[in-house]
């Protein structure tokens, strides 16, 4: 009503309305009686209605299976729309029997509801969640009639119909998270596109030569770790070197506008898009294949690159110290209070599934879904409640089968600082890397060897993994259920989440000082505590290669834990690094570095300066050759 009297843009809670067609014509005349005062007692009518849909406390919600009475096209699309997967097969062969072929029934009732599905995600209306549910039916409905569609190619020599287009997906060579990459996936899927999905670890030469084989008309890059950053630029770098054309999609969560325009689209002449997250690859897939709109959209993003790079040099020639200086400005920190923990050496923890499921930080669960908003305020939207609602229900399963093992080590080590490195009693030292850039004020530039006295400290590493989740999700691929699959991931990376800060809570236990917390939930979700425990590959220690030595130091694979050569945990579900307890030690980044420092750490770990400035190349400070 009020876009067709005008209205150009208004302020809602998205995840609070209601699908239009799907309100009652009884409530939404009572409704818009009292929205337009068109009868004098429109409220009384109203509250009327909402005495009867009162709920009682402790009730159960009843189905209503009224759409079953529709005609089978209704049926097919109601459960689309609604995710409902009870009765698909039922009424999928229903559906083939009042059809010539099989094909027909994709082709009409199953791409009718998917449609609306794709018509309501695109305009706000449905949310990624729900998306991820109706592809779940689609693809059952899909592979229940794909012996019919078999036969009759077999039969006939035809094929089976047009898509709009064909997308090939990768997790690049080194990286093992897919959880973004299989959301895009079936997003594109439910708009009727072919994804041809390599899965993980897939090298730059698989992905395009299966890009040619198939005659794709997209490739998509998807990575998590910072080293997949300079995979992605070879595979562009690849693509111009075969005088390729098809357009280069880059996404995952270390992935960024700016990146993309600095590093990767110089290295390929055809169009390089970074797509932010799901909601959006629909329309840049279908622009780019449209020969107007592809023009535009490849001359709005070249502009709009061009002056992230001009922003990226301008920020690169600010200043940055001589590491000397940089050193000079290290933190004046007092040792007074060097707290000596209860056991030196390793431990080994398996908590319960149960036990985790209490320190959930379920904030980062609804940002995998692209649902915004703080929890545990966000449940007021019906979509994130459902989602969490269905997550629980899938830890409660989880819970009673076991399905899912935790698996961590932790332990603490006497340590002292000796420059910028880390060096323990046992011989073992961490190089770490240091602030330099000019501040202009009084603040330090910090180093995570700052926080270790120069004698008489400990240090403490850790390692936790969550196993079994790779199993689950390829047997609910294999049942044709991504979101169960996208679901036991990202379940299984908020548990080893999860795990890590349960770990650091026994860890400051033990170290002697967290033994009186008494912290809320909130206040560990807002790390309200004493120490930190900073990850390899972040901006405090952004060198990855380091994990190794973490990992040796741990005894790290004797618990099924390991290292791809792009030093991304396995399995996905992993978290490692180490534990600092000054009280004065926070999180920082690193951020740009100088060709002084990068050949001063290359010295310290004994690693060639190319090599290292391959690991570190985003906090390079300048151009390699």
């Amino acid at each position: 009503h009020a876009i067709r009297a005008g209205l150009d843009m208004g302020i809602v809670n998205a995840g609070q309305l209601a699908v239009y067609e799907d309100i009652s014509p009884d409530l939404l005349e009572r409704v818009e009686d009292v929205i337009f005062d068109r009868r004098p007692d429109a409220t009384e009518r109203l509250v009327e209605s909402a005495e009867g849909v009162r709920g009682e406390a402790g009730t159960t919600r009843e189905v209503d299976l009224d759409w079953r009475e529709s005609p089978v096209e209704e049926r097919l699309r109601f459960a689309l729309v609604h995710g409902v997967v009870d009765f698909v097969e039922a009424d999928t062969e229903e559906a083939r029997q009042g059809f010539a072929r099989p094909l027909q029934v994709i082709e009409g009732p199953l791409m009718d509801g998917m449609k609306v599905v794709g018509d309501l995600f695109g305009s706000g209306r449905m949310f990624l969640p729900q998306v991820v549910k109706s592809a779940r039916v689609m693809k059952r409905a899909v592979a229940y009639l794909e012996p019919y569609m078999e036969a009759e190619r077999q039969r006939t020599g035809t094929s089976n119909g047009h898509t709009q287009g064909k997308v090939v997906l990768a997790t690049v060579k080194g990286d093992v998270h897919d959880i973004g990459k299989n959301i895009v996936g079936v997003v594109l899927g439910c708009n009727n596109y072919e994804v041809i999905d390599l899965g993980v670890m897939v090298p730059g030469a698989d992905i395009l030569d299966t890009a040619a084989r198939e005659g794709a008309d997209f490739v998509g890059l998807s990575g998590l770790i910072t080293p997949s950053l300079d995979e992605m630029v070879g595979v562009a770098r690849e693509m111009e070197r075969r005088g390729m054309t098809t357009p280069l999609l880059i996404g995952g969560a270390t992935t960024s506008r700016q990146h993309t325009a600095v590093r990767i689209a110089p290295s390929y002449s055809r169009p390089t898009v970074h797509v932010l997250d799901a909601s959006r690859v629909i329309g840049v897939v279908s622009d780019l294949l449209d020969p107007v709109r592809r023009e535009e959209l490849d001359r709005d993003n070249r502009g709009s690159q061009e002056r992230l790079r001009e922003q990226h040099a301008e920020r690169e020639r600010r200043p940055l110290l001589p590491l000397a200086q940089a050193r000079a400005r290290r933190p004046e920190l007092g040792f007074d209070d060097l707290p000596v923990p209860s056991f030196t050496g390793t431990r080994t923890l398996e908590p319960d599934l149960e036990t985790l499921r209490g320190w959930i930080d379920w904030q980062f669960f609804f940002h995998a879904w692209e649902l915004k908003g703080k929890y545990p305020a966000i449940l007021e939207q019906p979509a994130a409640r459902d989602v969490f609602d269905d997550a629980n229900a899938l830890l409660d399963e989880l819970v009673a089968s076991r399905a899912l093992a935790a698996s961590g080590v932790y332990g603490f080590w006497p340590a002292r600082a000796e420059g910028d490195d880390i060096v323990l009693e046992t011989g073992v030292r961490f190089p770490m890397l240091r602030q330099q850039a000019a501040h202009g004020d009084s603040r330090p530039n910090l180093c995570l060897a700052d926080y270790v006295a120069p004698e008489g400290d400990h240090v403490g590493a850790f390692a936790v993994t969550i196993l079994g989740a790779d199993g689950l999700a390829a047997r609910a691929e294999a049942e044709h259920d991504d979101y169960r699959s996208i679901m036991v991931k990202a379940l299984a990376d908020r548990l080893a989440e999860a795990f890590a800060e349960y770990l650091h809570a026994q860890a400051r236990r033990d170290w002697g000082y967290g033994g009186n917390e008494g912290l809320a939930p909130e206040d560990i979700v807002a790390e309200r505590y004493r120490g930190i425990r900073p990850a390899f590959g972040y901006p405090a220690c952004p060198d990855h290669t380091e994990k190794r030595t973490l990992f040796g130091l741990l005894s790290a694979k004797e618990l099924g834990l390991d290292l791809t050569e792009s030093y991304a945990m396995t399995p996905a579900s992993s978290v490692s690094g180490l534990l600092f307890a000054h009280a004065a030690s926070r999180y920082f980044a690193v951020g740009r570095i100088g060709r002084d420092q990068v050949e001063d750490y290359a010295r310290r770990k004994g690693m060639s300066v190319v090599e290292l400035e391959r690991w570190l190349r985003p906090n390079l400070a300048y151009e390699t050759d």
